[in-house]
């Protein structure tokens, strides 16, 4: 088996009751704000970020040499509570990660003292194939998940349909670009406050083309999501979606009706990423759901 080496860091003290923080596809921890963290480390919480294989500091992987799925994805989670010591945590997750909470709850229950999951999709609901329905415009299967918003399915098929950026600059343009679009409509876009990550994303990555093999992947073991498992989900889950959600929108709800006494919160004015203006109330909601 080919080592792949996950960079994470911690927060707080160590007797605290520990958080895991698990980012979405593609996506280097990082995304998870410091002023976010920050607030649950004041809040009395051992907080653990870190970076998916193939994403900021973490390694990259010859994915013709070595090819992976998202099951040695999802067994990282695995390797970071074990690298930090931890034999359970509470679990917090964005958009894809939540799939990986969700799977992490159902297999290995004494692993996750609670579940969040955050712009996340139900685990086995097919959300890969729904925006690439989308995306092609195919029609949708009876009984699948809501369909991303027109504005997410026009932005998406231009950028497949254009040329990759030239050099660094034109990357980060079209990146903060994504990032409004995920950003939504409900709340002010701060341009140069994602120029700043975006910069700071950059910085960190050890080969920026390398979260494709996300994708790849994924292609590669397409049925790695278990359907109709959520009602053996134990932990105590908080589900959180945004109103202006564009990637998900409405998902949130049908993780909360399919697991055992979650709570759906919706965030007013959030879309699909963690801007500074829900900050605040999303580390509250967290720090509540975690205590005791």
């Amino acid at each position: 088996m080919h080592e792949v080496k996950i960079w994470s860091e911690e927060f707080g003290a160590v007797t605290d009751a520990p958080i895991l923080l698990i980012m979405g596809s593609m996506s280097q921890g990082v995304l998870w704000p410091d002023e976010f963290v920050g607030r649950l480390v004041a809040g009395g919480r051992r907080v653990v970020r870190y970076d998916h294989r193939d994403t900021g500091m973490s390694d990259t992987v010859d994915f013709a040499a070595h090819p992976y799925t998202w099951d040695d994805i999802k067994n990282d989670v695995y390797r970071v509570l074990d690298a930090h010591g931890l034999d359970s945590a509470h679990l917090v997750c964005h958009s894809a990660g939540g799939l990986l909470g969700q799977y992490v709850a159902v297999e290995r229950p004494e692993r996750v003292r609670s579940l969040t999951v955050i712009g996340s999709s139900p685990l086995g609901g097919g959300e890969g194939q729904v925006i690439m329905r989308a995306l092609l415009g195919q029609p949708q299967s009876e009984g699948s998940l809501p369909e991303p918003t027109p504005e997410f399915v026009a932005f998406y098929r231009a950028l497949m349909a254009a040329p990759p950026p030239e050099d660094r600059r034109a990357r980060i343009e079209s990146m903060i670009a994504e990032q409004r679009l995920l950003h939504g409509t409900g709340l002010p876009f701060d341009e140069d406050a994602a120029r700043r990550l975006q910069e700071r994303i950059h910085e960190r990555a050890r080969d920026l083309s390398a979260v494709t093999n996300h994708r790849l992947a994924a292609a590669a073991r397409p049925d790695f999501e278990p359907v109709g498992v959520l009602h053996q989900v134990k932990a105590p889950t908080l589900v959180v979606e945004g109103s202006h959600e564009p990637v998900k929108p409405g998902h949130g709800a049908l993780i909360a009706e399919q697991v055992p006494g979650a709570r759906l919160m919706i965030v007013a004015g959030m879309g699909h990423t963690l801007p500074p203006e829900v900050h605040e109330e999303l580390a509250d909601a967290v720090l509540t759901h975690t205590a005791g």
